[in-house]
């Protein structure tokens, strides 16, 4: 199977009207023949708001409960994705990290994913379906859910990309590509076509806010192809790839 897994950000699902973009986003990759899996974070600023009703609850809210209650907002956002899919004519449901399930190990508040169990998804795939996953989150042996912490939707869906040996994985956010520099600062900034996973972690280490360290490095370990878009325009995006892929080198990239 061709397989692509898509991962939208907080802003790419921040209002209906993005919703009903990502819906047509989704559309055109199955008009190509893929087989889709899309993964989805909270819509902006509710992961932000359900951390503050924690503090208002308790100064030393329990850990366990903390991830019950930060897992929402995925959970809503993917509902809506898959709603709008299914009232275009798209075959879809939303899934949570228990009903695939997606096992992790580890603290709560800082997991990270060991195993995917994928028969579930492998035969709704084939049945022309898109599951839409919720990022950020999975369950524990004692099958409590658990949280991956700062970067945790982009690292699910890199994970979901190399357990399901995905062509590619695509994240959407609200910048159409990684450039040399922040462009809202400089006008001169140029946008970098193809880059290197060691050049795009030397990048983000040191302040670029489009992917965090933690995800390009599971993208170089297990070698999956990682691709940059904006869900707001048509622009072309980054490739973030291995070095020995990039036929011209760049003299300097950021």
């Amino acid at each position: 199977m061709k397989i692509v897994v898509l991962k939208f950000g907080g802003t790419s699902v921040g209002s209906i009207d993005k919703i009903k973009k990502v819906a047509e986003i989704i559309k055109n990759y199955k008009k190509k023949k893929y087989k889709v899996i899309v993964v989805s974070s909270a819509m902006s600023g509710v992961t932000n708001d359900l951390v503050k009703k924690s503090k208002e609850i308790s100064e030393n809210f329990s850990k366990e409960e903390y991830d019950v209650l930060v897992s929402s907002g995925e959970q809503v956002a993917c509902s809506l994705i898959a709603g709008r899919l299914v009232y275009k004519g798209i075959k879809s449901r939303s899934w949570l990290a228990w009903q695939v399930p997606i096992f992790t190990t580890g603290s709560h508040k800082n997991s990270r994913i060991n195993l995917i169990n994928k028969n579930k998804i492998i035969k709704y795939l084939k049945e022309g379906g898109v599951p839409v996953i919720t990022g950020f989150q999975g369950i524990n042996n004692e099958h409590r859910i658990t949280t991956i912490g700062r970067g945790g939707s982009d690292a699910s869906a890199i994970m979901l990309s190399k357990f399901f040996s995905a062509e590619r994985c695509v994240i959407y956010t609200d910048v159409d590509g990684v450039y040399t520099t922040d462009p809202n600062i400089d006008q001169n900034a140029k946008k970098i076509s193809k880059m290197s996973y060691e050049e795009m972690l030397e990048m983000a280490s040191t302040g670029s806010k489009v992917l965090h360290t933690r995800s390009v490095e599971l993208a170089m370990k297990n070698n999956l192809t990682l691709q940059v878009l904006s869900s707001l325009t048509k622009e072309t995006g980054t490739f973030i790839v291995d070095e020995k892929e990039l036929i011209e080198k760049e003299i300097v990239s950021g």
